[in-house]
């Protein structure tokens, strides 16, 4: 049975001019589950992996106790959760197991003091074996939270590739300013989960809740998108552009078809990727230079390996009227792309010292934002510009701010989704 997802593939530039030289052009490519799909929901697994660590003293761990409780009140009796707590030692809170109890439950997080050091990597490892001990017919997510550097980077990149292997995205929090962001987005990518900033505790509640209404909307499974293209279309780059900002990459299936592995889909966000294409010269007509084609399971409806197809039409013209339209929200979508990848190579011309570069590279993101409408991000931005010339360094909040920030320009709200679309197959 098909439709469970709908697939819609859409150029920047409706009309592309007949050159003599090859050109650049934007495919965005949006996959939805259907309503049918969106009706029906599967268990789910939760652990929350929690710094308790001295640090976390006051506000944070109150939040901390209230953000877990709230999030517990959203599961039920079909739904597995645990929680781990952690600082130099690492204590089994709540073993996996049903959310029934509810009382027993938050007497139990209401019991959560701060105290000693940051060791990250033993309590995702016990947070792993408890999600195991619940089986695998459940969508699997873990929340790790800490406000602190940890011990043993390199261990906490190991367990997330075990969580990546076992299928267990890590929604990874950094609260405060005195953690490594860089280690915290790393573990979410290696196990195919998110990492965000925290920048006030009284927003941990809504980052718990957010998690898990995002595991309860889990519809679709295993999804992998193959891109197939004629003969003078090369694929340069896939881009990941809703929920977040990433650069997939992609697996090259022949010289022309590209394979990515998307994984899940969420019913009500889906997935949308923007391709970047080099298209040789052709004569003025209309092609189909490509297929989109995902397959995906649907654990819920016992279904396997089925599929769905959109094809991709190009139309070369020499009619200037026509080559100078574009399709406004995925013009503005490659913006933000752009400024989020100049970001990324301000901050990597930092790291080599190149403050120059970086502060250029910077202030051409913060004229990219101010145009899409990001001011308040464009303000941080222009202030460490400021912190840069200044002091030749950004602030630990500034750098959080940008790093988490830009990944999250890219709005449902920007795309012109068609009702049809959303529901067909319903």
């Amino acid at each position: 049975m098909a439709g469970e997802v709908n697939l819609r593939a859409t150029l920047a530039r409706p009309y592309l001019p007949v050159t003599g030289t090859p050109q650049v052009a934007y495919l965005l490519i949006e996959a939805q589950p259907s309503q049918a799909v969106a009706q029906v929901r599967m268990p789910v697994n939760v652990c929350f992996v929690l710094d308790r660590s001295g640090s976390m003293k006051g506000e944070k761990i109150d939040r901390v106790r209230r953000a877990t409780a709230r999030a517990l009140e959203m599961l039920n009796a079909q739904d597995l959760a645990s929680v781990v707590i952690f600082d130099h030692r690492t204590e089994v809170l709540i073993p996996a197991g049903p959310v029934a109890n509810q009382r027993e439950l938050q007497d139990k997080i209401g019991r959560i003091r701060d105290a000693g050091g940051t060791k990250i990597a033993p309590a995702v490892e016990k947070g792993l074996r408890e999600i195991e001990r619940g089986g695998a017919n459940a969508i699997r997510r873990m929340v790790l939270l800490t406000d602190g550097q940890t011990e043993s980077e390199k261990e906490c990149l190991l367990r997330a590739d075990d969580a990546g292997r076992m299928g267990v995205p890590i929604t990874a929090l950094g609260v405060g300013k005195d953690w490594n962001e860089d280690l915290l987005i790393d573990m979410a990518n290696r196990s195919g989960g998110t990492a965000d900033y925290i920048d006030q505790p009284d927003k941990i509640i809504s980052y718990f809740q957010n998690t898990v209404q995002r595991a309860q909307a889990t519809a679709i499974h295993n999804a992998n998108l193959t891109l197939r293209l004629v003969q003078g279309i090369t694929p340069r780059a896939v881009w990941q552009v809703i929920p977040l900002i990433n650069n997939l990459g992609y697996r090259p299936v022949s010289d022309r078809d590209v394979s990515v592995p998307i994984g899940e889909l969420e019913s009500g966000s889906g997935r949308t990727l923007m391709t970047e294409l080099l298209v040789d010269p052709r004569p003025a007509g209309q092609y189909r230079i490509g297929q989109v084609e995902m397959s995906y399971d649907v654990p819920v409806l016992s279904l396997q390996g089925e599929r769905s197809r959109a094809d991709v039409v190009m139309t070369f013209t020499a009619d200037a009227n026509l080559n100078a339209q574009v399709n406004a929200p995925v013009m503005n979508i490659v913006e933000k792309v752009s400024a989020f990848k100049l970001q990324t190579r301000a901050l990597q011309d930092l790291q080599t010292g190149d403050v120059g570069g970086a502060t250029q590279k910077l202030q051409s993101a913060v004229t990219r934002l101010l145009n899409q409408g990001e001011v308040e991000l464009a303000q941080t931005m222009q202030q460490e510009i400021s912190n840069l010339q200044q002091t030749g360094q950004l602030s630990s909040e500034g750098q959080k701010t940008m790093k988490f920030g830009t990944r999250k320009t890219v709005r449902l709200s920007d795309l012109d989704i068609p009702e049809e679309l959303r529901n067909q197959g319903s």
